[in-house]
């Protein structure tokens, strides 16, 4: 696993044994060496064979070691490559580490503000701002505000 992952044999010790969490970056790297898809960590959900996703089945989830909130808004249906989420990000949320991955990311401002760090270039959007950007370029992202901030995130390709 240590190698179709890329991810060090101490670190997958760390996480079998609960002291040590994952990023959303390497759970997919881990779905991705087992051939399934990273849906197959989490609970389980009924699957919405409807185009139409209402608010109501609209359920909020965390990843273990993470701050943010997320949301999943779409639909189920064979070869889909777009995940769409509500990311929630807490006061003075901070990200210690950087991503890298294949595919793109597009985020709309819905509340607040959020700090992107993109190839170690800075760029403050808020309210209303949008941002788009290759996902193979080594990034992160901040709420600096007192206030919770919330994005509306569309990402290639579907990790969940």
């Amino acid at each position: 696993l240590s190698e179709k992952t890329e991810l060090s044999v101490s670190f997958l010790s760390q996480v079998e044994r609960g002291s040590s969490s994952l990023t959303i970056t390497s759970l997919k790297k881990i779905a991705d060496a087992f051939g399934v898809k990273i849906s197959y960590f989490f609970e389980e959900y009924d699957e919405n064979h409807n185009y139409v996703i209402k608010s109501e089945d609209q359920k909020p989830f965390k990843i273990e070691g993470s701050e943010p909130t997320y949301v999943r808004l779409n639909g189920e249906f064979s070869e889909r490559t777009l995940e769409p989420l509500l990311v929630t990000l807490p006061p003075n949320h901070k990200q210690s580490q950087t991503f890298g991955h294949p595919g793109e990311e597009f985020y709309y401002v819905l509340k607040g503000a959020a700090l992107f760090n993109i190839n170690k270039t800075e760029y403050f959007v808020r309210k209303g701002d949008s941002i788009h950007f290759p996902s193979n370029v080594p990034h992160y992202l901040e709420n600096p505000l007192n206030d919770e901030s919330t994005l509306l995130c569309a990402l290639t390709p579907a990790i969940f």
